[in-house]
């Protein structure tokens, strides 16, 4: 697959997210990572132990950027301090992509600091659309955009969430950041084929993927990432990297965190999975 400005970042490999419990492990036993994904807004600050924790892991390690309160799906107009801030630190960690969630949540300047699910409209996806187009414009590097877990539907939509995805990602000419675990998770509450959603991503748009754990409770299951990734997500992430080819991969762990050397080994798994890939691009099995 030729590397177009999405998918060209084959040599990343395998990230893991930067959590406070394991800074100073890592920052003592500078373990073998090759890269580290941060949450932005833990970081947009003028001074302080993050900056300083950040800075010393930017010695080492490259670092990507991922947010969680853009909002590209609010009608609010932009927050232009945000996005100040944001490109400083664009420009400090030098993140060669910024991803954040497909969904919204604020109104009116009120934030619910959560990831909510949009309607599947046209008027969605030119709101969605043109949001991300202008914030892509702003920091002048590419924008990916993650698929969220979701646990309710809006009767007014138009269309599934797979061909809203593909309408804001072509409008908007940005990349993906393609959460496989969030489709099993979705796939599950909604009963949808994870397989159908999968197979219709436009791979050449796909920059990054996440993997994770999630659980199951009697009527519905949770993306929590808090446990280990479990075998139909693995499967799901099989066929993804079948599609889009040696891909960024970061896995999400963020609650009852255990060791920086168990999570380290959880994310190695998906190793195979790339080196599988590669023995089938080598014997001529996949172009």
């Amino acid at each position: 697959m030729p590397a177009n400005r999405f998918n060209a970042f084959t040599n990343y490999g395998i990230g893991i997210g930067l959590r406070i419990p394991h800074y100073d492990h890592i920052l003592r036993e500078t373990p073998t990572v090759d890269w580290f994904e941060i949450i932005s807004e833990n970081y947009m600050v003028d001074a302080g132990r993050p900056l300083a924790i950040l800075d010393q892991i930017l010695e080492q390690y490259r670092v990507v950027q991922h947010g969680v309160s853009m909002y590209f799906g609010s009608t609010d107009p932009l927050n232009r301090e945000h996005l100040k801030r944001l490109k400083t630190l664009v420009r400090r960690t030098g993140t060669p992509w910024l991803s954040d969630h497909l969904c919204w949540g604020s109104v009116d300047g009120r934030y619910t600091h959560d990831l909510l699910p949009l309607p599947y409209t046209w008027e969605a996806v030119s709101n969605t659309a043109d949001k991300i187009r202008q914030v892509q414009d702003y920091l002048e590097i590419p924008i990916a955009v993650e698929n969220v877990s979701s646990y309710a539907e809006f009767n007014d939509s138009e269309m599934t969430e797979w061909e809203f995805l593909n309408e804001v990602v072509e409008r908007a000419d940005c990349g993906i950041l393609l959460d496989v675990n969030n489709i099993y998770v979705s796939s599950v509450n909604h009963e949808f084929d994870p397989h159908t959603y999968l197979a219709s991503v436009p791979s050449d748009r796909v920059a990054q993927i996440h993997i994770a754990g999630h659980s199951k409770y009697e009527k519905y299951t949770l993306d929590t990432h808090d446990h280990p990734v479990i075998d139909p997500v693995w499967d799901l992430y099989a066929h993804a990297i079948q599609r889009c080819g040696p891909t960024a991969t970061l896995l999400e762990w963020d609650d009852k965190i255990p060791s920086f050397a168990e999570v380290h080994a959880e994310a190695l798994k998906a190793q195979r999975f790339l080196d599988a890939h590669c023995i089938l691009q080598e014997t001529g099995a996949v172009a």
